[in-house]
């Protein structure tokens, strides 16, 4: 089986973790395509036998150093980009969770650029991706109003 991200046979599934320590959220900042150089959350690809849970726990430590509790499940969001002649270039599907800290200490991996405590209200000044945004604004988190271009 083909686990190619760019021009994938087939989409691949993935992860997010909206991580949470009191009232902040962490973002990270991308390092790689899809979405690179935009605000979003931590999570990567399932690997084979690897439970969705796992990997998100697993994803978080890798990501950020943190070690933490999956609380709930957010939902299911599709990530389909295509190139100039409309052929899939990322296809993922990913299942993204609630969690909180439990440990470690925060320092972003070589997939982020960078990582950063936020507030809600503090959301629209970061240039995020549109699944992010989609995400944020499904559960409620994303105040109302325009978002950085």
């Amino acid at each position: 089986m083909s686990r190619r991200r760019l021009y994938p046979e087939r989409p691949l599934v993935g992860v997010g973790v909206l991580i949470r320590d009191g009232e902040r959220y962490l973002l990270v900042r991308r390092a790689a395509e899809p979405d690179a150089g935009l605000w979003s959350i931590p999570g990567g690809l399932v690997e084979l036998g690897e439970r969705v849970k796992e990997a998100a726990v697993r994803e978080a430590l890798e990501e950020t150093g943190l070690e933490v509790e999956i609380t709930d499940l957010l939902g299911v969001v599709d990530k389909i980009d295509r190139d100039e002649e409309g052929r899939v270039k990322f296809h993922f599907v990913i299942i993204d969770y609630l969690a909180e800290v439990k440990g470690g200490n925060l320092k972003a991996s070589s997939d982020a650029l960078e990582a950063r405590w936020v507030k809600p209200e503090e959301f629209p000044r970061f240039r995020m991706s549109p699944t992010l945004v989609e995400l944020l604004r499904r559960i409620g988190l994303y105040p109302e109003g325009g978002e950085k271009k």
